[in-house]
């Protein structure tokens, strides 16, 4: 079984947030997908299989080394573009469907045609979840304060988000796993998105989920996804472009690119965008 590898939200290889993408994964049981990926141990590991949706061009399983994800913003950027590549595809469009419904990927190319970048808009529209304990969720990262009160917030996939008062603050954060398990269990959010202002329209943010097998992850578009949304809705706004650094502290620096903007009738929609590097390609054991 055929597999590759790539770094997503980077221009540089060993930089943004690696991915492993298993081709032709029809054969493989749930239990199977699963130690494939602790076997990677990377963030998210993605199967591909034949579309169920007559629409799409490919169905897709996403997994970290704990557990499945209905949809993940790096996983959808980095397979959209290594698909693309391998199938040659045409156009600049391409419909992948997953448990939380068909994301549209956009496809970017270089000057000779070669794909290299991704943007995915999120299959569900913004929602605001409740309001956390400020006190919980800061001792989950290990701080003595946030600004503000975090909330849940989902484009699809269910986080915290809490903002921090500068980047200084946002370095010192460590993930706590029993703070995690006392304040924000695995069935209630798949991890805890922490964010500063670095300037107008411009972020930088960690994501920390080790109650889902990943401690600290360089780049997560579903997170980033949901906090757009939620910027969004608090400005009032329209719509609201940014850009947000991640994976920093990591030594894996990353850019994510979103667009949120408020439709009618179908609430605030979201984009994450950034370039692709392939790494490596193989074959599975199976």
């Amino acid at each position: 079984m055929q597999f590759e590898t790539c770094d997503v939200f980077t221009t540089t290889r060993h930089g943004g947030n690696p991915l492993a993408v298993v081709h032709g994964a029809a054969g493989l049981e749930t239990a199977a997908m699963q130690a494939i990926a602790r076997e990677f141990n990377l963030s998210e590991t993605v199967f591909v299989l034949e579309a169920e949706a007559a629409a799409a061009r490919a169905r897709i399983r996403i997994f970290t080394t704990a557990r499945e994800l209905p949809f993940a913003g790096h996983p959808n950027v980095g397979a959209a573009v290594l698909m693309a590549r391998r199938l040659g595809l045409p156009g600049d469009r391409l419909l992948i469907e997953q448990p939380a419904g068909i994301v549209e990927a956009r496809l970017g190319r270089d000057a000779a045609g070669e794909v290299t970048a991704a943007t995915i808009t999120a299959p569900r529209a913004f929602e605001l979840g409740a309001t956390l304990d400020a006190a919980g969720l800061a001792a989950c990262a290990g701080l003595e304060a946030l600004v503000g009160e975090p909330v849940m917030a989902s484009c699809g996939t269910p986080f915290a988000l809490a903002e921090v008062a500068d980047a200084a603050r946002l370095a010192e954060a460590a993930p706590d796993a029993a703070a995690f398990r006392a304040h924000l269990p695995a069935d209630r959010a798949v991890g805890l998105l922490l964010y500063t202002r670095l300037g107008p329209n411009r972020l930088r943010a960690r994501m920390f989920a080790p109650l889902s097998g990943v401690a600290e992850d360089p780049a997560t578009g579903s997170a980033n996804v949901a906090l757009a949304g939620l910027l969004l809705q608090r400005s009032g706004g329209e719509a609201l472009a940014l850009e947000v650094e991640q994976g920093i502290e990591m030594g894996r620096p990353s850019l994510l690119r979103l667009a949120a903007h408020t439709t009618p009738n179908r609430g605030i929609r979201v984009s994450v965008g950034g370039s692709v590097v392939p790494v490596s390609a193989g074959r599975l054991f199976i």
